[in-house]
């Protein structure tokens, strides 16, 4: 080899002009993944939320009912009003039950689930699918405690 020869291998093996292209190419997929993760896995929490809260707000719009089935309709209104201002989820896949609890005859539980199998998440590859029905409660007792 060529005194020349030498030395241009001995300047391309110390060069590191590229090497900050290479890395951010091999880094820039996991990252991607997970921030895409976090927004996914972000929307289904949001979701849940959103389910529990209507549940709670539904249960706290009961009290003012006078019989069991008055209860119930004024919780089932109360989420078919508000559903639509949680903007991930769909009204149309809601649904409410509420009643008395059969554990505490002084205690009123609302129940709302969700139908989430048409989110994004679920069409997604080699992501862990959570369960496709949320299903929130929310119980308050009866006036006079």
């Amino acid at each position: 080899m060529s005194r020349f020869a030498i030395k241009g291998l001995k300047t391309f093996s110390s060069c590191r002009h590229g090497s900050s292209a290479v890395e951010f190419a091999m880094l820039l997929p996991l990252f991607l993944t997970i921030v895409f993760g976090i927004v996914v896995f972000g929307s289904y929490l949001a979701v849940i939320h959103g389910v529990q809260q209507l549940a709670a707000e539904a249960a706290r719009s009961s009290v003012a009912g006078m019989t069991e089935t008055e209860r119930s309709s004024l919780a089932s209104t109360y989420v078919t009003n508000n559903a639509a201002t949680y903007p991930l989820i769909d009204p149309t896949k809601l649904t409410t039950a509420a009643a008395t609890s059969p554990s505490n005859v002084n205690v009123f539980v609302v129940t709302v689930n969700y139908d989430a199998s048409a989110m994004f998440i679920y069409t997604l590859p080699f992501v862990p699918k959570p369960a496709t029905l949320i299903a929130r409660s929310a119980s308050i007792p009866y006036g006079g405690f």
